[in-house]
């Protein structure tokens, strides 16, 4: 048996009907373009590093596509990356760091989009192991990722970048035996970094991996020790990782099955 229907029911159900065949679906931020700030993007694994894998994999333009924070360095191990507040800095032998060209290409890095979780009021340590054990206290899970950004005036800072690499590269523990360190006493900036959880090894730099940057973005480096006197310390718990692998270069022919954690260790430090 056929129910009568209004004209003017139907009508609106036809319009109904043309508008959802012809309105644009409304994703989440995440999906629609903006990055999503529980995710931490991942540019190849810091293994590959070790052994040599020095060729781009992404440019920087693709990268600041995922996030405003983070570190990382540049295609032919030129230098160190700091990414703060949505300027990738580079930062070259002589200590100097200055905005890439977004065309640059990226062989290792990691970044998301800083968003406060968790604020230890004051952090104070001697040296980065104390640093660290006060950041550790502050961890909602040891087995969770977490950006890390402290802002303020540090008694010390000891910092350290690499020389660009010229093919065939030599391993990471190799190259960083030219490294230039830089000290800076009662210097006022920013460390950028991230805690990875032990079961990413061979993946991230498991621990505490941080970079500097300083307040008149003039200088930095990778983070070898650090003076901390009661400096709030933010924490950004990131629940989600993705890895970007290369898919050409001495990528493909890597032996990544050894564990290089104790070489990794010394080259951190």
């Amino acid at each position: 048996m056929k129910v009568p229907v209004c004209p003017v029911i139907a009508a609106a159900l036809a319009l109904l009907a043309v508008a959802l065949l012809v309105a644009p679906m409304v994703l989440p931020s995440s999906q629609a373009g903006a990055p999503d700030p529980d995710l931490l993007y991942q540019v190849s694994p810091v293994d590959a590093l070790m052994l040599g894998a020095y060729d781009g994999v992404v440019s920087v333009d693709e990268l600041m596509h995922h996030g405003d924070f983070g570190l990382g360095t540049f295609e032919g191990l030129d230098g160190e990356m700091v990414v703060l507040d949505g300027i990738c800095y580079q930062v070259g032998m002589d200590g100097a760091a200055h905005p890439v060209d977004g065309g640059v290409m990226v062989p290792l890095a990691e970044v998301t989009t800083f968003e406060r979780d968790r604020v230890v009021p004051g952090i104070s340590g001697k040296n980065i192991t104390q640093v660290t054990a006060g950041l550790d206290a502050a961890l909602l899970s040891k087995n969770l990722f977490a950006a890390i950004r402290i802002d303020g005036t540090f008694p010390s800072v000891k910092a350290r970048s690499v020389p660009r690499q010229e093919k065939p590269y030599p391993p990471l523990a190799e190259a960083v035996t030219h490294q230039a360190v830089f000290e800076w006493h009662n210097v006022t900036g920013t460390v950028v970094g991230f805690y990875t959880p032990p079961f990413a090894k061979g993946i991230g730099v498991t621990g505490y991996h941080l970079h500097f940057l300083s307040a008149d973005q003039k200088t930095g480096g990778h983070v070898l020790d650090l003076e901390v006197e009661d400096t709030p310390a933010v924490l950004d718990i990131t629940p989600r990782f993705i890895v970007v692998l290369p898919t050409s270069g001495d990528f493909i022919g890597m032996d990544l099955s050894g564990d290089l954690s104790q070489e990794l260790a010394k080259v951190e430090q």
